[in-house]
């Protein structure tokens, strides 16, 4: 795996890069968050997570240009502003085509992932939260960003109800929104996921359209507090 390690103010992240990768050329680009099970400030945590042990072994010609950072604190939450942060450095990279820019992420970083597209819309094609939720109230910023969520049907960690909140609140306001539940999957929904050719294919089909309108109806205190 070629890959080069940066950090961004209180982040480490990993850059990993396709093969035959050429600087000068336009890539699509994947962000990837990792669960609570690569937390520290070890970044093999990371480069062994399943993301990169299974797409690196079942995928051949991987298009994507992965940044995957570690989380050193408890939650994603935590680093939040550092999160967003590299979010602009992703859309900044010489080589990134910045109509290309996906997010995936499983169990914490699947939490994350629905935040973070929710927090900054306008820099995402398409997004994969895997067994994950999320603030369905404010799912209309959502309305312009595919999605693909998965989870296990077993999962007593994450319960299934919140990927299905989170998909039918995307669809009831006209977004573009998709569930797959795997049926005899507990927490681990994300291997699969990994192993999947369509799922990668799916973030290929999608152009970043985010920044046409968004939306926010929820700016009475008076109802939301």
């Amino acid at each position: 795996m070629n890959i080069e390690e940066l950090k961004l103010e209180k982040i480490n992240y990993i850059i990993s890069f396709p093969e035959n990768f050429k600087p000068n050329k336009k890539y699509p680009i994947i962000l990837f968050l990792h669960g609570a099970g690569s937390r520290g400030k070890d970044m093999n945590a990371v480069i062994t997570n399943p993301y990169f042990t299974i797409t690196n072994s079942t995928h051949k010609n991987f298009p994507f240009v992965t940044v995957a950072p570690q989380c050193c604190e408890n939650t994603w939450f935590d680093l939040w502003e550092n999160l967003k942060k590299l979010v602009l450095e992703i859309h900044k990279l010489p080589f990134a085509d910045t109509e290309q820019i996906y997010l995936i992420g499983a169990s914490m970083g699947g939490y994350a992932t629905w935040q973070l597209a929710m927090s900054m819309p306008e820099y995402f094609a398409a997004i994969v939260p895997i067994c994950g939720g999320g603030m369905y109230w404010n799912a209309s910023r959502l309305i312009n960003t595919p999605v693909w969520a998965f989870h296990g049907a077993k999962d007593t960690t994450v319960l299934c109800a919140e990927s299905e909140k989170m998909v039918n609140k995307v669809n009831s306001l006209g977004g573009n929104a998709k569930l797959t539940i795997y049926p005899e999957n507990a927490h681990d929904a994300w291997s699969d996921t990994y192993k999947n050719p369509d799922v990668f294919n799916w973030f290929l089909e999608h152009k970043n359209i985010n920044a046409k309108k968004l939306t926010d109806n929820y700016s009475n205190s008076k109802i939301y507090g």
